[in-house]
């Protein structure tokens, strides 16, 4: 049963599990899930449940829902993605996990004009240029990298300090090939193949994780961030 976990500022507010086939998300409190602040508008959003996936739906709102940092009008969710309404984050997992400043007012939801608002509005602005600009997928290179931006249209993109690999990285006690970028059916992991805790996604170590789009790979010294195309 899918689970949806709701936070405020990194702070876990409410853990939602339901059977319903659509659940809304707004500021007023007929909706479903309520989210009490005013850069959310009164019907902001909705995801419909079906028997194969689950789908969010942006009702038109005046500061838009981001899935994974872009800006959406209708997504499938994946499990453990990222739903930014307001200062509010919705994270979706399709497994129960319970044991575990300035504004306009406009029809009652006020316009974010925060620090926050901007650089998501921004950043999926340059990401969706970038997409466009390759047709696919990208990696961008963040910090210690030999490259601003690197097409991903291969099935295996290799990453380590080898002259052979297609992305090198920087650092100490590096393997030949630390780890590779699998394409899989239009979707993208990340697999170590070297020491351990020298590649790690969003500051975690990992030994293989499915890619979102945002995430922030880390091979020894070098930062990469993984821009998912549109599928």
């Amino acid at each position: 049963m899918a689970e949806i976990l709701v936070k405020f500022e990194d702070k876990l507010i409410e853990r939602i599990v339901t059977e319903k086939r659509r659940l809304s998300i707004g500021r007023t409190t007929d909706n479903d899930i309520v989210l009490e602040n005013r850069g959310v508008s009164r019907k902001h959003a909705m995801i419909e449940f079906n028997e194969n996936a689950a789908v969010i739906i942006d009702n038109e709102s005046l500061n838009g829902t981001f899935v994974n940092n872009r800006k959406i009008s209708e997504e499938v969710l994946r499990d453990s993605d990222v739903i930014s309404i307001g200062k509010y984050s919705l994270i979706y997992k399709t497994e129960s996990t319970q044991e575990a400043n300035e504004a306009i007012n406009f029809d009652g939801t006020m316009v974010l004009n925060t620090k926050a608002q901007r650089k998501l509005l921004e950043n999926d602005k340059v990401e969706r240029q970038i997409i466009e600009k390759y047709g696919g997928s990208v990696l961008l290179g963040e910090e210690n990298a030999d490259f601003l931006e690197f097409k991903l249209d291969r099935e295996v993109t290799t990453i380590g300090k080898a002259k052979f690999v297609h992305v090198k990285a920087k650092g100490f006690f590096l393997a030949g090939i630390q780890a590779k970028i699998v394409q899989e059916n239009n979707n993208f992991s990340l697999v170590n193949l070297g020491k351990a805790k020298k590649t790690k996604l969003n500051g975690e170590p990992v030994s293989r994780a499915h890619l979102k789009n945002g995430d922030i790979i880390t091979i020894g010294k070098s930062t990469f961030k993984f821009v998912e195309g549109n599928k």
